[in-house]
């Protein structure tokens, strides 16, 4: 006669404990695959978020050079029409027909050639904002290598441990998801919930020198009579994490 499935048969509290025990086993050992990438995952994250925003800062320096040489030319612009107006000032200076037209032209002269002067500050400290510029753009994009580099060399780590583990780790999950359809709703809501809750992510132990395996207080000896005879699910009263007895932990591994 071939041995009864869990679903074939009256699913017992014991039968319950045990399912979740071996459920526990199962999501250790994927937290713990989980613990072996550590914070590889979050560090690739943090390093493509980092370099998205030097390659946001890199694009906006680039227009910045861009407009201030785009200013020098309209100052040169500039200065070279005040020249052109400069030389024809001059040249109408020997037609003269009075000293008003000469003072005119005088001053016209004069006004072009504080129009050079300007223009060639502004050029001069268009040429110092692009040069301070084009120093950030270089060191930024010394940094953004050195950033790409270590995005290479911890994708490369995380890679490797990845596809070292991943066909464990989904088995394992596998292995969680048909014990999982095996457990009423009701109780794996609870034991998600607990396990969310705890510490390092063990919501149901087993009684370890007259303790809670989980937070090791004290058990009474009358509960830890009622956790060996399997009749009913019990918490622990301090940590809320369910208890069985080793025996059936050891059954359970």
């Amino acid at each position: 006669m071939s041995k009864k499935t869990l679903s074939e048969k009256e699913y017992t509290v014991e039968d319950k404990l045990s399912t979740l025990y071996q459920l526990q086993a199962m999501l250790t050992n994927i937290d713990k695959i989980k613990t072996l990438r550590g914070e590889l995952p979050l560090e690739v994250q943090d390093l493509e978020d980092e370099i998205a925003g030097l390659e946001t800062r890199l694009k906006k320096y680039q227009a910045d050079v861009k407009e201030y040489d785009a200013a020098v030319i309209t100052q040169r612009n500039k200065i070279q029409d005040s020249t052109s107006l400069i030389e024809r000032y001059k040249s109408q200076l020997d037609n003269v027909r009075n000293n008003r037209e000469f003072d005119n032209l005088s001053k016209e002269i004069e006004f072009q050639g504080l129009e050079i002067e300007f223009c060639e500050k502004k050029i001069r400290e268009l040429g110092e904002a692009s040069g301070s510029k084009k120093t950030e753009i270089g060191n930024l994009a010394s940094n953004m290598e050195g950033r790409k580099a270590d995005l290479v060399q911890k994708r490369g780590e995380l890679e490797e441990i990845v596809a070292e583990t991943k066909q464990e780790e989904e088995k394992l999950r596998e292995k969680a998801k048909k014990l999982e359809s095996a457990i009423e709703p009701r109780l794996l809501t609870a034991f998600k919930r607990i396990r969310k809750g705890a510490r390092n992510g063990l919501a149901i132990v087993y009684i370890q020198r007259d303790a809670c395996g989980g937070c090791f207080n004290k058990i009474p000896p009358q509960k830890q009579m009622d956790i060996k005879l399997r009749k009913k699910i019990i918490v622990c009263e301090y940590c809320g994490r369910i208890m069985i007895d080793p025996e059936l932990a050891g059954a359970g591994v």
